[in-house]
């Protein structure tokens, strides 16, 4: 299975000039206020630092992971609270964005003990607004002994508490969260990348390609790398390149995607020494200039820089880090016809099935929520690559539009919890 050599990008700019150049970082002012609140706090016994951030609330509920990391940020945590922002927006969901982080390496002995003395001091949002979950160096199994030990039960208590049954409520959110898919794993563990890996093949179908011809190359092999490459290869796409800290390595006939995931070690990445014959092992940063269609960056944040767009050939970027583009290399992307789906689009999966599994519209089946994700992500990439195509405005300025028209829609709706 080669890459497609016969598709010609049919979106180049070279005849349809940029109708905006920089203020299209700029989202509408309904989406893009000041936070609501922001709270730093000093952990009392360590001196560690914590950060809150809620950019918004509806409905009086806000919702946002919290992370910890050697370095965390209060900017860091409100840009993320932001996202979320546009996350739950860009889905119609009512509820505001936010997010919390803790500067300490999540390795340290006395990091569970921070993680709980800083969720008693937000103990009142948590109780009647915040709703939280994993992230970055927070697991949900460290979230849910934290706060069984605060008497909340689970990181969701603030929405299962408006339910007429919590009892019943947080049962039937447990047991939701623990069914597998045909796959293997959680289902939670596989929305997320189930929503990335729809989102391109909602760009290729956009682009008129047939999928057993079209090739990805996904950097990161994570929770959401991982599950996005998963999925990819289930729909018959050939995913020729993925790329983890030790490299990256490249086939341009497809990979097994499967067996490499097999061979991942504790650290996430995958063991070399039983990797198959006949795949190239290249640098890590080749993950981004190998010949494919579509380049998800899976990684980290600004993995792709103004420095970078020269050497991608992909024809379509689909943001599945937070901030996977700098706004340079986004804009310079463009001039060369390649558009960017973004990430508060494309990696929104788990923020939105969590909303729609608290809300009863989605079940113990596990195709009804991947069905519902598969509709929505094909209906709002289609929005987009059709605007880009037809009037020349990025995906990322036709995403604010829609997530500012749906914010405004749920602005006064209450949660609504069976």
């Amino acid at each position: 299975m080669g890459r497609m050599t016969t598709i010609h990008n049919p979106w180049s700019f070279q005849e349809r000039p940029l109708t905006q150049h920089v203020d299209h970082f700029a989202p509408p002012a309904s989406i893009d206020g000041p936070p609501v609140h922001e709270h730093v706090w000093t952990d009392p016994v360590t001196g560690a630092r914590g950060f809150f951030v809620v950019d918004s609330i509806v409905g009086g509920l806000t919702t946002g992971g919290t992370r910890m990391r050697a370095g965390c940020t209060l900017s860091e945590v409100a840009d993320l609270a932001h996202r979320m922002t546009l996350k739950t927006a860009a889905f119609g969901l009512p509820v505001g964005g936010a997010k919390a982080g803790i500067d300490m390496d999540p390795h340290h002995p006395a990091a569970l003990e921070v993680l709980e003395r800083f969720f008693m001091a937000m103990l009142p949002w948590l109780e009647e607004h915040w709703v939280t979950a994993e992230d970055l160096g927070v697991s949900q199994t460290d979230l849910d002994g934290v706060f069984q030990r605060l008497g909340l039960h689970h990181s969701y208590h603030a929405a299962i508490e408006r339910s007429e049954h919590p009892d019943k409520t947080l049962k039937r959110i447990r047991n939701a969260m623990a069914m597998r898919s045909s796959l293997g794993p959680p289902v939670a563990d596989l929305i997320g990348g189930h929503g990335v890996a729809q989102a391109c093949l909602a760009a290729a179908n956009s682009f008129g390609w047939t999928l057993s011809h079209t090739t990805v190359a996904i950097q990161g092999i994570g929770t959401m790398g991982g599950s996005t490459a998963r999925f990819l290869h289930a729909a018959g796409v050939a995913v020729v390149a993925i790329g983890d800290a030790a490299g990256t390595l490249y086939d341009p006939q497809g990979l097994n995607i499967p067996e490499l995931l097999a061979l991942r070690d504790s650290y996430g990445e995958i063991d070399r020494s039983r990797v198959p014959a006949g795949i190239e092992h290249l640098p890590c940063a080749s993950v981004l200039t190998v010949a494919a269609d579509i380049l998800v960056p899976a990684a980290f944040s600004y993995a792709i820089s103004a420095q970078a767009v020269p050497s991608i050939t992909a024809l379509a970027v689909v943001e599945a880090a937070n901030s996977a583009t700098t706004p340079e290399a986004e804009e310079l992307l463009a001039v060369r016809g390649i558009p960017v789906i973004p990430d508060f689009v494309a990696n929104a999966g788990a923020a939105a099935w969590t909303w729609w599994l608290l809300a009863g519209l989605v079940g113990s089946d596990p195709e009804e929520s991947f069905q519902k994700m598969r509709s929505h992500m094909e209906t709002k990439v289609a929005f987009m690559l059709a605007q880009w195509r037809e009037s020349a405005i990025l995906p990322r300025r036709s995403a604010w539009n829609f997530a500012a028209i749906n914010q405004r829609a749920v602005a006064d709706t209450q949660l609504s919890v069976p």
